[in-house]
């Protein structure tokens, strides 16, 4: 598996963040989706990459800078046809190593409540991320949980 910064223009990308935004109207309300559109993932406090292996898209994931010793994780996403082998961790990983070599003493997130976000969020706990409050501009949404590493 190969990670890339990602300039967003391939077609899998562009798939990929289509069913990662579809999958979120299947268990989320609309003022509780989050999820970055292309246009969002583009701006220059977000850092995107992509995981591959030969020419195959496996899934994605970015950094968001909310400051300078700050960042988000957005846009985490697996591919459904490589779910369980381990491309979400591998992302994750990257992104905390990213995090560090910016200089970030904090890296936080939001993800769903719901029982189909329990895969991600105990992918989140064993990295050493734990449950906190809003951060940002995100306020109190029982749809949502936060989550935040200390580095």
């Amino acid at each position: 598996m190969e990670i890339k910064k990602d300039d967003l223009t391939s077609i899998e990308i562009k798939q990929l963040l289509e069913d990662h935004l579809q999958s979120m109207t299947l268990h989320s309300p609309p003022e509780s989706i989050h999820a970055l559109d292309l246009d969002g993932l583009r701006q220059p406090e977000v850092t995107f990459w992509s995981v591959w292996e030969d020419e195959e898209l496996l899934g994605c994931g970015a950094i968001k800078e909310l400051a300078p010793d700050h960042g988000e994780v957005k846009s985490m996403k697996t591919s459904s046809d490589h779910i369980r082998k381990g491309v979400g961790r591998l992302m994750l990983d990257y992104i905390i190593a990213e995090a560090r070599i910016r200089g970030y003493k904090q890296l936080s997130l939001e993800t769903g409540s719901m029982d189909a976000f329990l895969p991600a969020r105990l992918m989140y706990e064993k990295a050493g991320f734990y449950y906190c409050e809003p951060f940002g501009d995100y306020a109190v949404d029982p749809n949502s949980v936060f989550m935040t590493l200390k580095l």
